[in-house]
């Protein structure tokens, strides 16, 4: 069985199933233009696992985050919970134009602007989340890698290589696992060239529903030092 295994490997794919994959690609990415379209907001619980390679360590860190568009600007907010084994609590907040790393154990608040280059820090901040298709094939080479099921919820497999070099220097590639029929992804993994990577998860996804103002806006508590760069 080995041998004609190996040699049904071996032959390449006829130009049937090659544009039979094309269409399916084609297929998600417009149901993710008809999401985007329809999205407003999303709340989700995350557990991000960040693997560092040369220690061979996992770092789980788990929290609320918040997306909501508006003005063709979507907005993010991410609320760190505290874990004993990890310190302190912590928040990010990115509004299109700023990255904001609040730190209220220590007072502290560090400013990253994102000035020209906005659009790269959205398209890996609010990833598959509101994004279009067509938005997705500016930034990234996409290439479907199949359906699966996540909790019960069908998604489509996509991987995703930047196009520019700024963000290969962070990420040689990332992979999503989306659903096109809301725009919204239920699981990331963010590959790093050092061969670190992270992996986010998102559960008790709500869609389209109302998001405080006051979320997208941190309160600091008197004396916070503030570094901008």
């Amino acid at each position: 069985m080995a041998p004609s295994f190996s040699a049904a490997q071996a032959t390449p794919p006829d130009s049937t199933s090659l544009s039979l994959s094309s269409a399916d690609l084609k297929k998600v990415l417009a149901e993710m233009n008809a999401a985007s379209a329809q999205f407003k907001s999303a709340q989700a619980e995350f557990k991000w696992d960040t693997y560092q390679a040369v220690v061979q360590d996992h770092d789980i860190q788990t929290g609320v985050i918040y997306f909501a568009r508006k003005a063709n600007i979507t907005r993010m907010a991410g609320y760190f919970k505290a874990v004993a084994s990890q310190g302190e609590s912590k928040v990010v907040v990115y509004d299109g134009s700023q990255l904001q790393f609040y730190q209220p154990a220590i007072k502290q608040m560090q400013i990253f602007r994102a000035g020209s280059n906005s659009s790269q820090y959205e398209s890996f901040l609010t990833l598959g989340f509101g994004g279009s298709g067509s938005d997705l094939e500016k930034t990234w080479d996409v290439a479907l890698l199949g359906h699966e099921t996540i909790d019960g919820i069908a998604v489509a497999k996509l991987d995703l290589k930047p196009r520019t070099q700024s963000v290969q220097n962070l990420f040689s590639h990332v992979t999503i696992w989306v659903d096109p029929s809301r725009g919204i992804s239920l699981k990331q993994v963010f590959y790093e060239p050092s061969g670190d990577q992270r992996t986010c998860t998102y559960t008790d996804i709500k869609s389209n529903q109302p998001i405080p103002e006051n979320i997208f806006h941190i309160k600091t508590a008197p004396g916070t030092t503030v570094q901008v760069r």
